[in-house]
């Protein structure tokens, strides 16, 4: 399978866990705090890649390991904080529709900061994706639940976080496999996690079955949301560009409306075309 065609198919394996993510998210919030599920979605991916990927700890140079600290930082721990907070007064959904200003941070940075350079077929694709996020967000209100949009300043932060850390990757690390990365990002992470959950009450209520369950759904979005969904992200970012890489965060709204429809959401018109404008902006911003 060729490059063109096997980036298309991470980038759709992608949508699907990555638009589920927020649901489990969400689900983890019932017994856990934010911080609580910031830190076990790390704790979790970290102690998965550790197994799965130790031995790719030897491939990353001393030179390197600067660099896989600060992609941890920018791609990681700050997301998976300001993400679970901003679950705490905005609904799964909304964040997800959000999310897809991750794109044009992207673009605006590579550009202002990294010197890379794009087509202008693709910034017209950027911008169509977002007209298309703000049909989404104009519609947030039948999303159903109360909307505190001082909270979006937290989701935009982590975009730009994102933003920053697809761009490091491509420039800095793009001789480095994927399961490297991933493994190192986590291995720097894992114990600043350890004692951020440590901190918390978790100790007193780690019996109560509400709680076990929400850690069981952070554990699920830690492995495979986060641990095997950044070792394809990584991947795809260094067979493809930066944009096409975060066009990912497009699909995600549509899988997390998707989630929303199984959870007595009504999907409206608008948001139906809004999805499709999308899908027409990936195409654009992909297209060599």
């Amino acid at each position: 399978m060729d490059t063109k065609q096997l980036k298309w198919i991470y980038l759709s394996i992608l949508s699907l866990i990555w638009g589920s993510s927020f649901i489990l998210i969400k689900k983890g919030l019932i017994g856990l705090t934010a911080i609580q599920v910031g830190s076990f979605r790390i704790v979790f991916a970290a102690l998965f890649l550790l197994i799965v990927g130790f031995n790719s700890l030897k491939k990353i140079s001393r030179r390197q390991w600067k660099f896989v600290a600060i992609t941890s930082l920018f791609g990681t721990f700050i997301p998976a904080y300001l993400f679970a907070i901003a679950e705490t007064r905005i609904e799964s959904s909304i964040v997800a529709i959000l999310n897809s200003l991750t794109p044009l941070n992207t673009l605006i940075l590579g550009i202002l900061a990294f010197g890379i350079q794009f087509q202008k077929r693709q910034v017209i694709g950027v911008f169509i994706g977002l007209v298309g996020c703000l049909l989404l967000v104009l519609s947030g209100d039948s999303l159903g639940g109360s909307q505190n949009y001082l909270y979006v300043s937290l989701v935009v932060a982590a975009t730009l976080s994102y933003a920053i850390n697809v761009n490091l990757i491509k420039k800095y690390l793009h001789d480095l496999n994927s399961v490297s990365i991933t493994t190192g990002n986590f291995t720097v992470l894992l114990l600043p996690a350890l004692v951020i959950v440590c901190t918390t009450d978790i100790s007193q209520k780690i019996n109560v079955s509400e709680t076990q369950h929400s850690i069981f759904f952070v554990m699920i979005l830690g492995i495979l949301g986060t641990g095997i969904a950044n070792i394809l992200f990584f991947k795809l970012i260094q067979m493809s560009s930066p944009v096409f890489a975060t066009s990912v965060t497009y699909l995600i709204p549509i899988v997390a409306c998707f989630w929303g429809l199984l959870d007595n959401e009504i999907l409206t018109p608008i948001q139906s075309v809004g999805a499709f404008v999308i899908l027409i902006g990936v195409y654009l911003s992909a297209k060599k």
